[in-house]
């Protein structure tokens, strides 16, 4: 959907990424327009380092593109939307920083915007990260849907930096105040976190496990993903698996093991989760694996693949849909070799074999129990 945000300094035209002409969701939503709102009623100019903390699509940052913002995000897809933003707006992408979250911080921060994040891990790992930046007079503002703002985020706000506040709710969106105190202990940042798995999952039982902040399963292995490790395909044969989605590689990881004579490709959008799969990768095989951060498999050629390994999501932040995992399976397809297989975990109700049939001719059940199927699917 291509929609225009109004804003004090004007309209901007604005999308997600990848553009699709179906997609009716905008880039854009009421808290990001409340921060922009309170920015230019304030009283403080944003002079010096200006930094906006998971923009979401880019509406932050091509809105305040003249202040040259510097815009650190978790999301690949995130970070594309930013520069096709900027650039549908007329604004040179090249002059202005966007970092990932394993990039390093700027060094001084004298504004801080921060889009709080689903995830409370990663919001606590960004701010323990981005603490020794801030000083004193930083103006530090944070923004969110009522729904996604909580008790537990204002505290972690104050335990990490310092007083904070919340403002009124306007249009279901509110907007957080912290007032930055250097003297503050903050402890230490409890991030990357590193957990044994259990005994009975195949080759990667009782193996360590490393998870960065915001990565799904943090401190423990999800029924889904146990599920799918009891019923891997035998790729022993096999010349390329891609874990597509890795998360924090667990099951890249354990195709690894199996076919130790394969390349191993990690793929997901976000850079916490393809670091956490190299770590739990490099910390249990060896062997050829690559890791990659990018929209599903549009970067791997056409025909190169043998296996995709596959347990797609569901979500994109708030909303539900299915429009990932069709992508995902669209960029399976081409990416199979003739006679490749797509394996797929999901919830039963989802409705996967509908898609794999319609996009691959065939869909079989490879496995089920109350809540999950395991479903394979042949490029022909």
């Amino acid at each position: 959907m291509d929609d225009r945000m109004a804003t004090p300094w004007g309209e901007y035209t604005l999308a997600r990424f990848p553009e699709d002409t179906r997609d009716r969701l905008r880039a854009w939503d009421a808290s990001d327009a409340y921060l922009l709102r309170h920015l230019a009623a304030g009283d403080t100019p944003l002079n010096g380092t200006v930094v906006v903390v998971g923009d979401r699509w880019g509406s932050l940052v091509t809105a305040l593109s003249a202040h040259r913002p510097v815009g650190i995000t978790d999301s690949f897809l995130a970070r594309e939307a930013t520069r096709a933003n900027l650039r549908r707006n007329g604004v040179d992408a090249s002059t202005l920083r966007l970092l990932t979250t394993q990039d390093p911080p700027p060094d001084r921060i004298d504004v801080l915007l921060v889009r709080v994040p689903k995830s409370l891990a990663l919001l606590e790992d960004q701010l323990h990260r981005l603490a020794p930046a801030v000083h004193e007079g930083t103006l530090v503002v944070g923004t969110g849907m009522v729904k996604e703002i909580h008790t537990s985020t204002l505290k972690l706000f104050e335990r990490i930096l310092g007083p904070t506040r919340t403002s009124l709710a306007e249009q279901k969106a509110r907007l957080i105040f912290c007032s930055p105190d250097p003297r503050h202990s903050r402890g230490t940042n409890p991030w990357p976190h590193r957990y044994e798995l259990p005994d009975d999952i195949g080759p990667l039982s009782g193996r360590t496990v490393v998870n960065h902040a915001g990565v799904f399963c943090a401190d423990r292995l999800d029924i889904g993903t146990r599920f799918l490790l009891r019923h891997l395909p035998d790729s022993r044969d096999a010349e390329r698996i891609v874990d597509l989605g890795c998360g924090n590689g667990v099951v890249g990881t354990a195709a690894a093991l199996t076919a130790p004579e394969a390349e191993v490709l990690f793929v997901d959008e976000s850079y916490q989760a393809v670091a956490s799969a190299e770590e739990t990768y490099r910390a249990n095989a060896k062997g050829t694996a690559r890791f990659l951060v990018g929209d599903g498999l549009s970067g791997v050629p056409e025909s190169s693949v043998d296996v995709v390994l596959n347990n797609p999501p569901f979500h994109s932040h708030q909303a539900t849909t299915d429009a990932t995992a069709w992508r995902m399976f669209e960029g399976a397809r081409r990416a199979l070799r003739p006679g490749g297989e797509l394996w797929v975990i999901g919830n039963r109700h989802l409705g996967y074999h509908l898609k794999l049939r319609r996009l691959f001719g065939n869909s079989e059940l490879v496995a089920s129990d109350a809540k999950f199927v395991i479903l394979r699917a042949v490029r022909k």
